[in-house]
């Protein structure tokens, strides 16, 4: 068995170092048997607890603890609720989307139909009635 000198190590060193399956149950095996206790283990080996309790978890031989989630009826409640409201706004976007999709060939054939340009055209001059001249910008 290695002795305690063998496991003096420095900080650095110490996160470098991984231990295999086999001595990790061994260990849990000794702890369960009661031959070592949780903090001589720790002390011998430089080891932290937290390292040996989840080799315990995961090596030992009693019940697995598993992740209870709890949730409260409040927040599924509230996840339900979004969710209609998004499937709500989703249906309304498509509905609007149809609208301008409608409008925009209205127009399209109004502008055919009557050969005039009706979609508004940014680049184009001020009238003559607004006063303004070519070299006048209009004030926001």
């Amino acid at each position: 068995m290695a002795t305690r000198e063998e496991f003096k190590l420095t900080l650095s060193e110490r996160r470098k170092r991984t231990f295999s399956k086999s001595f990790k149950r061994e260990k849990v095996r000794l702890i369960e048997q009661g031959s070592i206790r949780v903090s001589e283990l720790c002390r011998v080996y430089s080891v932290s607890a937290t390292s040996v309790y989840r080799w315990i978890n995961e090596y030992g031989s009693g019940p697995k603890i598993e992740k209870l989630i709890v949730e409260k009826n409040s927040d599924s409640k509230a996840l339900i609720d979004l969710q209609r409201r998004l499937a709500e706004l989703e249906r309304l976007l498509g509905q609007k989307q149809i609208e301008v999709e409608f409008y925009k060939k209205m127009i399209e054939l109004a502008e055919d139909q009557y050969d005039i340009s009706i979609k508004k055209n940014f680049s184009t001059r001020p009238s003559d009635s607004s006063g303004l001249t070519e070299n006048d910008t209009p004030s926001v």
